[in-house]
């Protein structure tokens, strides 16, 4: 991996600080799907669950080493999307570093619209691997810890939720951490 990560940085980050960070889109909205609860043997307690379809999508990024997050919550998945959701990125970096944005290939991630800042490069997984990319396990706690059996009134009251349970994961930079720390990125990043 140290090799991928050279040959994706490149001139752009040499003799600065690197950081590997983690980068997904999750569509958070209406029309959930099936949660799961512990309830006594035999019983089969009301789980709510909404018929809508309006959603949007809640941009994320973490980096372990430093807890440091960035998120974006957008009406929709497309290049301007991802370009504005990498400048935020950006803004998050150390000064003295250089982010190497591990991210799935998404269309749009690869986009040739695509605006990416001089200090980030992008590095995207192999197909069809998301278990690679440890920002998937972050969804599944946010949604079960923050997200879980919501039914919402409105689009406006999808991204209240959203802002909300990111915010509330920010506040647990260990936790975050925890989720999203693998041993091969802490040795490329040191």
């Amino acid at each position: 991996m140290p090799e991928l990560i050279a040959a994706a940085v490149g001139e752009k980050g040499r003799g600065k600080r690197l950081e590997i960070w983690f980068q997904d889109e999750a569509r958070i909205g209406q029309k959930g799907e099936l949660t799961r609860q512990w309830a006594p043997r035999g019983t089969r307690p009301r789980q709510p669950r909404d018929q809508r379809y309006q959603a949007a999508y809640l941009f994320g990024a973490v980096c372990p080493s430093r807890g440091a997050t960035a998120s974006l919550v957008l009406p929709a998945v497309n290049a301007e999307a991802m370009s504005l959701h990498l400048a935020e990125i950006s803004q998050h970096v150390a000064a003295d570093g250089h982010a190497v944005v591990i991210l799935d290939q998404a269309g749009w991630h690869g986009a040739k619209a695509l605006r990416i800042p001089d200090n980030l490069s992008l590095l995207p997984l192999p197909p069809y691997s998301p278990e690679l990319n440890p920002i998937e396990n972050l969804w599944q706690f946010l949604r079960h810890n923050f997200l879980n059996a919501l039914v919402f009134a409105s689009y406006e009251a999808v991204v209240d939720a959203c802002c909300d349970a990111w915010n509330r994961l920010r506040q647990l930079p260990d936790q975050i951490r925890s989720i999203t720390t693998r041993a091969w990125a802490k040795q490329v990043a040191n």
